[in-house]
C-alpha cells in the first residue's frame, strides 16, 4: 500500500505481509519515516485493484512533541540516524481507539504482575528496556496510560529522564494521558505528591498486590474529571 504524508507529502509503501493482520475497512496509524508525522489510513479491501487506487492520503493528526533539551543524549542509533518506525514505534499497526500503555519498571517479576493487570483493563502494553527506549518510543506514540517507577533508569528518584519529559508535553498532549508513579517514598493515592510531580496518581511498591484496584480508580476518576471536557471539544470540532 502506498502512502503520502500530508506534512510533508513523503510517499513510502507498507509491505502487504504488513496489512495481513488488519481487518478490511479498518483505521491504523504509522508515522512518516521521513518527518514522524502520525498519519492515519484506513485498509482497502482486497478486491480492489491496486493499479487503479492512488496513493492514501493521510489523514490530518498532530504531530508528536519534540523532546525537551533536558533529555540525555541520544543513544548510538539515534546518532546513525536510526529513526525509522521500526526502531522506536513499539506497535506496527493499531486501530484507532485501541488503549495503549507504557510500562516503565526494571525489576522483572513487579513488572509482569503490573503487565497483567493492564491485560484485564485491555491495555496493549509496551515494556522498554531502559529510560532512554522510554523516551524513544514516546517520540512515536502519544501513550493513554504510563505507568513509571520513580527510579526506572537513575539511582536518584528526584532525576528521572522520562518523568521529566512527561512534565514538559505541552498540556493539550498531557490532558490524554494518565501517568502513575510507583514509589517507595510516598503513599499510595496521596493526591498533593501527585501534583507535585505532575502526575495522576501515586502507587506505593508495598501496594503492588492491588494495583488493580488502585489503577482503576484513579483512571475512572480521571475520566469523571474530564468527561464534560472532552465531550464539549468534541462538540466544538465537530
Amino acid at each position: 500500500m502506498d502512502v503520502v504524508c500530508d506534512k510533508c507529502q513523503n510517499k513510502f509503501n507498507i509491505p502487504d505481509k504488513k496489512l495481513e493482520k488488519i481487518p478490511e475497512g479498518k483505521v491504523f496509524t504509522v508515522p512518516c519515516p521521513k518527518c514522524k508525522n502520525k498519519i492515519s489510513v484506513r485498509k482497502e479491501p482486497a478486491d480492489a485493484s491496486p493499479d487503479k487506487q492512488p496513493p492514501v492520503k493521510a489523514e490530518k493528526t498532530a504531530p508528536p512533541p519534540e523532546p525537551p533539551p533536558s533529555e540525555p543524549p541520544p543513544d548510538d542509533d539515534d546518532a546513525n540516524g536510526d529513526d525509522d518506525a521500526s526502531s522506536g514505534n513499539p506497535f506496527d499497526f493499531l486501530e484507532e481507539g485501541t488503549k495503549t500503555a507504557l510500562l516503565c519498571e526494571g525489576d522483572a517479576a513487579v513488572r509482569a504482575n503490573i503487565k497483567a493487570v493492564l491485560e484485564k483493563m485491555e491495555y496493549h502494553t509496551s515494556e522498554p528496556a531502559t529510560h532512554r527506549d522510554a523516551l524513544k518510543q514516546m517520540r512515536f506514540h502519544d501513550f493513554d496510560l504510563v505507568l513509571l517507577n520513580e527510579r526506572f533508569g537513575t539511582r536518584d528518584p528526584d532525576v528521572n529522564h522520562v518523568l521529566k519529559h512527561l512534565e514538559q508535553l505541552p498540556m493539550v498532549t498531557r490532558r490524554d494521558m494518565f501517568i502513575a508513579l510507583i514509589s517507595e517514598r510516598f503513599r499510595t493515592m496521596d493526591n498533593m505528591m501527585a501534583f507535585n510531580k505532575s502526575v495522576n496518581l501515586i502507587i506505593n511498591a508495598k501496594d503492588i498486590n492491588n494495583m488493580e484496584k488502585v489503577l482503576r480508580r484513579g483512571v475512572n476518576d480521571n475520566d469523571a474529571f474530564y468527561r464534560v471536557y472532552k465531550e464539549s471539544l468534541k462538540k466544538i470540532k465537530g
